[in-house]
């Protein structure tokens, strides 16, 4: 029968000796017998379990747990448990990652998209992503108004243009000139803006934000506290939580 030592073992395991001492050290992997020196002599089932050993580290099974692992004797039992247990363990880590991920998408993808940068305008962006949640619902109320207009505004344009009959459109851009304010009011009454350079939260005018140049995440406006004009962050008006 084979007979294997420290440093045999660990390059047959593509481990290094550190490694296998340190399983000999938690009891996890003893010699199956000793040299006439003293040197630690492993067999073929040591080496079959040091690759057991190390496939299971492979997938960050905890050192405890293996020890766990080869002391019951209802082994499989016990590692169909820790296997689960490590399964959903590394599926929170991956969507934990995954948020992080997206975090630093979205970050990288406003900084890209503000006109003036400094490091505090992370803070900016930050907070804004923090509310982020409940602009969308204001985004979702605007989408599930202006959708229907919308689709009224094609339906009457279709049926001028092949019919001739042009009255609906008339009705429907009085109907669309009456909501437009109140549609405008309900979103600028939820929202308010992060100032780049002094990093104040500030609720601009109601016309100056109305004919302001914007885009989907930021509104060219003028500081309220600082003075500053350009592009400032958009985000939830925290002062209607109160």
């Amino acid at each position: 029968m084979s007979k294997y030592t420290t440093g045999d073992l660990a390059k047959l395991c593509g481990v290094t000796v550190r490694t296998v001492q340190y399983y000999d050290a938690r009891n996890i992997l003893t010699p199956s017998a000793l040299s006439e020196g003293g040197r630690r002599l492993y067999s073929e089932e040591d080496l079959r379990k040091l690759k057991i050993i190390c496939f299971l580290r492979s997938v960050d099974l905890p050192i405890s747990s293996i020890a766990e692992l080869f002391a019951q004797e209802n082994s499989a039992e016990v590692l169909e448990l820790l296997l689960q247990q490590q399964e959903e363990a590394l599926r929170g880590e991956i969507l934990e990652r995954q948020e992080k991920l997206q975090t630093l998408e979205n970050l990288n993808r406003e900084l890209k998209s503000m006109d003036r940068f400094s490091v505090d305008s992370i803070g900016d962006i930050a907070s804004k992503m923090e509310n982020k949640r409940q602009l969308w619902r204001v985004y979702g109320t605007m989408v599930a108004v202006g959708l229907p207009l919308n689709i009224a505004e094609i339906a009457v344009i279709v049926l001028w243009v092949t019919k001739g009959i042009w009255w609906p459109f008339l009705v429907w851009l009085a109907i669309d000139m009456a909501a437009a304010i109140p549609i405008c009011r309900f979103y600028m009454n939820r929202v308010a803006y992060i100032c780049p350079a002094c990093h104040k939260v500030f609720k601009p005018p109601f016309r100056e934000a109305f004919w302001a140049r914007h885009t989907p995440t930021l509104r060219k406006l003028t500081c309220t506290e600082c003075g500053h004009h350009g592009f400032c962050i958009e985000t939830y008006d925290q002062s209607r939580r109160n």
